[in-house]
């Protein structure tokens, strides 16, 4: 992995999620169970882990490298009332995936709901630049990672396998509709692939007691843009402005509810009409 790569992994990915996230206090939802979420340490993957928090979930925080971050998203939940840990491992290995739900497992209690959402994005360029290497990373985190994530979570949540059933949720890219060309087509293309995982795995499971949704983020103010690049087109959704890795942390836990249990199958957009 490129070092400009690694400094970009979407672990979360916003820069000031630990300060929005300081004011939060105690809450009182009742506890709903225990949800697991990839690339939980910064931006999306942070956020959504205290908003499920303050939704009654004890939460698993997994991260890769931002240990640090990661004890600041567990520190956040622990203060609404909620049981927390981070677990490290790397979703593009299969031996780290198992370790990681089998960790969360221990501490937490069987996991209910799954958050896929580690991915990574390189260097904006043309597809007529990209190389082996940048290929095989982008895809083998991006579509192989969730793949294998998904499969993890069904083996331990399916009912025909001795699970109570739950709930996963595939964080894709509006990116996955738009293309991004001339700047991320691989990594438009990676999240394309969770677009077909999510409707794919929604409907083979759906009598094993496992609803699967994904969500299409658009431009959201998180640090995986290159520098430059919300300045240069945050206003061109018909809303006006980027996202708040909050409103993308709200639906993702509206999702993980039982407040959409009548949802399985279905790509959610929260992109500002764009």
């Amino acid at each position: 992995m490129t070092e400009r790569m690694t400094e970009r992994m979407t672990e979360g990915v916003a820069e000031g999620v630990s300060e929005r996230m300081t004011g939060r206090t105690t809450g009182t939802a009742a506890r709903r169970g225990t949800a697991l979420i990839t690339g939980g340490s910064r931006g999306i993957g942070a956020a959504a882990a205290v908003a499920l928090a303050e939704d009654g979930w004890d939460v698993g925080v997994n991260y890769r490298t931002r240990s640090d971050e990661a004890d600041q998203v567990v520190a956040a939940c622990e203060k609404l009332g909620r049981r927390a840990v981070a677990v490290q491992a790397d979703v593009a290995e299969a031996d780290d995936i198992e370790r990681l739900f089998d960790a969360v497992t221990a501490e937490l209690g069987q996991i209910g709901a799954v958050i896929n959402n580690a991915g990574v994005v390189s260097p904006s360029g043309r597809v007529a630049d990209y190389d082996v290497a940048r290929l095989e990373q982008v895809f083998r985190i991006n579509t192989i990672g969730a793949f294998l994530v998904a499969g993890a979570a069904v083996r331990r949540m399916s009912t025909e396998r001795g699970g109570q059933g739950g709930v996963i949720v595939n964080v894709s890219s509006r990116g996955a509709v738009l293309g991004s060309a001339g700047e991320y087509v691989d990594y438009a293309s990676s999240k394309a692939a969770v677009d077909t995982l999510t409707v794919g795995l929604a409907n083979e499971v759906a009598k094993e007691g496992i609803r699967v949704l994904g969500i299409r983020p658009g431009l959201i103010e998180t640090d995986i843009h290159e520098e430059g690049r919300l300045e240069r087109i945050g206003t061109t959704p018909p809303l006006g402005r980027p996202g708040k890795v909050e409103e993308v942390a709200a639906l993702i836990a509206f999702l993980a509810s039982d407040r959409a249990s009548y949802m399985t199958g279905s790509m959610v957009d929260v992109a500002g009409g764009r």
